[in-house]
């Protein structure tokens, strides 16, 4: 049984905590405020989250995020899962090195990724759009899936697998009712991470977004520059509850399978 940390350890990483997360709650409160001065409570309303339905642009760019972050996260969902697969169940020359570069986009600044894609897309004449975002995001979303999938394979033995075909299953076989339930969870969990990615990002986004292609972060961005408005608040809320459930839910699925 792992000993309890001293109380003045745990009050430490309990202020370091709450320092760092202060600035969104405090966001998250203003959200509900009734007053159309950030800085000024003057009561609770919900108004705010009510008048994002009244706007279209707000709802426009949810749209395009959604349509953008659930097709991105099932393309790298199955190229994420595939590579896992080649690279944990199969030896080949340079296994090592492709290995290396798997972790590459990760360790990336997001910077040099975004203008790197739109050199690419100005080269090969590819219009800016919803298309090329979602290419984008699945470029560097694959690495994320890649890994998640390849950590719990790494930890699953064979076994099974082997006496499937020992009993005269053919492979595809074996992978769908026994290997595929063994790392659905690590899958799913690689989901949900490159959803939420998908979903929050903005500086690749901002490289290689067209016209008529503005995601929620987009807009949001656009929106803070006339200034601060309650509604940026309510819509900020909104993505940071969705993008912690992702990562909780994702964080649960490993842990239940670790476990």
């Amino acid at each position: 049984m792992t000993p309890r940390p001293p109380w003045w350890v745990s009050g430490i990483a309990g202020a370091a905590l709450f320092l760092l997360h202060l600035p969104v709650l405090v966001l998250m409160a203003f959200s509900f405020n009734a007053s159309r001065f950030s800085m000024q409570w003057s009561g609770f309303t919900l108004d705010w989250y009510a008048r994002l339905l009244e706007r279209g642009d707000i709802l426009e760019a949810l749209r395009a995020s959604l349509v953008v972050a659930l097709a991105s996260t099932g393309l790298a969902t199955v190229f994420g899962t595939l590579i896992a697969l080649a690279l944990a169940r199969h030896a080949f020359p340079g296994r090592r090195a492709y290995q290396g570069l798997l972790y590459l986009p990760i360790v990336t600044p997001e910077i040099v990724v975004g203008i790197s894609l739109l050199v690419l897309f100005a080269a090969a004449g590819v219009r800016l759009g919803l298309g090329t975002i979602t290419i984008a995001h699945v470029a560097f979303n694959i690495s994320f899936v890649a890994v998640v999938v390849l950590a719990r394979l790494q930890g699953m033995g064979r076994d099974l697998e082997e006496a499937a075909m020992d009993l005269g299953a053919r492979p595809w076989t074996t992978f769908f009712r026994v290997t595929l339930p063994q790392i659905l969870p690590g899958v799913l969990g690689g989901a949900l991470l490159a959803f939420t990615m998908s979903f929050d990002d903005f500086v690749i986004t901002f490289f290689v977004a067209g016209v008529g292609s503005t995601t929620l972060p987009l807009l949001v961005y656009s929106m803070v520059r006339r200034g601060v408005e309650p509604t940026i608040n309510a819509i900020s809320t909104i993505i940071l509850v969705v993008t912690t459930v992702a990562i909780l839910l994702a964080y649960r699925l490993r842990e239940r399978r670790a476990a």
